[in-house]
């Protein structure tokens, strides 16, 4: 198995376990400090994801493609320059926006967020700045060394930590108030992001292959070459990041004041958007850990074809990465579409969103593709191209959203629209971007293949649950209406090609079983 499947494998499985533990941890932190605790937890928490893009500055994704490429040359000294200036960079970054956030909490707690009270999780979760400032340096690293283990590890460990920690501290600090509860919580991830650093370098250090502290300074005073050619992908890369945070900050802005105009009480308004983004979107972006698991996997593997002007391969990996997104986002859409209401009702009690489900799900497909198109783009220099593409997306989601809710006739469904519309515009975008660079050949007949197996598995799954067991519980119809979907699913790909021996051959643990 080539390096590449090896390593999307490894992250598919810890997406998964990760994405479980991220719903667990949700389920600890609202059942430790309540309502109330979350809402200064997450209101705090913003505040940390703007510093800690700003630290990393997108360096992660420069990190993994010029260390592959460095790699396919044999040069190890220039992969010691370039994690010798990206740490430099890195925790020069967060030395200076550790006390920044430490010192601007005061007045961030008070005007900015009006309530003194998020001052604790602010302090509290500072330190954390220059732990994942390292820690993204070395995940960069061995993910450029396509080696994805240890920071699938970490990653989980993390997650445990965290989990274990919010259930303990929580419960000894909310006696002194929810203030303190809530800073607890972030203390909480604060120490098991330190732990996943502290695995992260014990696992350099046992597959080093150079002295990292030699000539450290050295190394810094010459990488000025490494560190252009680190900013010509990470900043570009920040700037996509940056402009996806800005797009959702002014989205909720955008909403509010559209649905005013449209006639909807301000509380209403609130409610609707809340069902959109709290209860839809979660569940819609649930399968999204397949398709970061591709991206992170695509940029190395990519980068060194590209390194060796290997024009087939990377139109080989591309077309298998694409070939998985839409075998399993095919899967996720007709599962969610079938099954929103019951699975709405059974994990937040209630069917609000359902609706909203059934109106982005067939579209989200485009969204599962763009991690992946990203990541090619990425690993091809075109990082500021994807950025320009997710300028465009933006700014056509905003005025989407802007025009459709401000209309009676559309409502909150307006907001659903702009933000499936501004998804599909930036994806292809992306797509047109990568076709201007690389040759792709579509295969139409077997994505007609894959569409009608869509449909007739969506039906079985349907049948299943509207006719079998009616009288039962909701959650054994909805595991049967779910088996019936998968298995149908897996048997009709198999039956119209879409899915070959040799494919559950290069899976692990299954491949073996075919080999004999």
């Amino acid at each position: 198995m080539s390096k590449f499947l090896k390593g999307t494998f490894i992250l598919l499985i810890a997406g998964f376990i990760t994405r479980i533990l991220g719903f667990i941890n949700r389920i600890v932190i609202a059942r430790s400090i309540g309502e109330e605790g979350v809402g200064l937890y997450m209101m705090a928490f913003p505040t940390f994801i703007l510093v800690v893009t700003i630290t990393q500055m997108g360096l992660p994704v420069a990190i993994s493609k010029n260390i592959a490429e460095a790699e396919a040359k044999g040069d190890f000294a220039e992969i010691k320059k370039i994690l010798v200036v990206s740490l430099a960079a890195t925790i020069a970054l967060s030395l200076i926006f550790t006390p920044a956030l430490i010192l601007l909490a005061p007045i961030l707690s008070t005007t900015l967020f009006t309530d003194p009270r998020t001052y604790y999780p602010l302090i509290a979760i500072a330190p954390v700045v220059p732990i994942i400032a390292i820690s993204s340096v070395l995940r960069g690293y061995f993910q450029g060394r396509q080696n994805m283990r240890p920071s699938a590890n970490s990653q989980i460990l993390e997650q445990l930590v965290r989990i274990t920690l919010i259930a303990v501290m929580t419960k000894a600090f909310i006696p002194y108030g929810i203030e303190y509860a809530a800073a607890a919580a972030m203390v909480s991830s604060v120490i098991g992001e330190l732990v996943s650093l502290a695995y992260l370098m014990t696992a350099f250090k046992l597959k080093k292959r150079f002295r990292l502290r030699k000539n450290f300074f050295k190394f810094v005073q010459s990488g000025k070459t490494t560190f252009t050619s680190l900013m010509e992908i990470a900043l570009p890369s920040m700037g996509s990041r940056m402009i996806g945070s800005v797009s959702w900050f002014f989205e909720p802005i955008v909403v509010a004041h559209s649905l005013a105009i449209a006639g909807v009480a301000a509380v209403e308004a609130t409610k609707q958007y809340g069902a959109l983004t709290g209860y839809a979107l979660p569940l819609l972006m649930l399968p999204s850990f397949v398709t970061f698991s591709l991206a992170t996997s695509l940029v190395p593997a990519i980068s060194e074809a590209n390194s060796r002007n290997n024009q087939k391969l990377i139109e080989y990996r591309l077309q298998e990465a694409l070939r998985f997104v839409f075998l399993t986002g095919g899967l996720a859409v007709i599962v969610l579409y079938v099954l929103a209401d019951p699975l709405m009702q059974i994990m937040y009690g209630s069917t609000k969103g359902s609706y909203f489900i059934r109106v982005m799900a067939p579209f989200f497909l485009f969204f599962y593709y763009q991690g992946p198109l990203q990541a090619v783009l990425q690993a091809l220099n075109l990082a500021r191209a994807a950025m320009i593409n997710s300028l465009i997306g933006a700014i056509v989601k905003t005025a989407v959203i802007f025009i459709l809710a401000s209309q009676d006739s559309f409502g909150i469904t307006g907001a659903a629209l702009g933000i499936v519309i501004g998804f599909v515009v930036v994806t292809v975008l992306h797509f047109a971007t990568v076709l201007k660079t690389i040759s792709f050949t579509f295969y139409i007949r077997d994505y007609a293949k894959g569409f009608l197996v869509m449909a007739a598995s969506g039906w079985i799954g349907y049948w299943l649950f509207a006719n079998i067991l009616v009288e039962n519980l909701l959650l054994i119809r909805v595991v049967i209406s779910l088996s019936g979907m998968c298995i149908s699913y897996m048997l009709l790909l198999l039956i119209f090609g879409l899915i070959k021996k040799d494919d559950l051959k290069r899976i692990p643990w299954i491949g073996r079983f075919f080999a004999y």
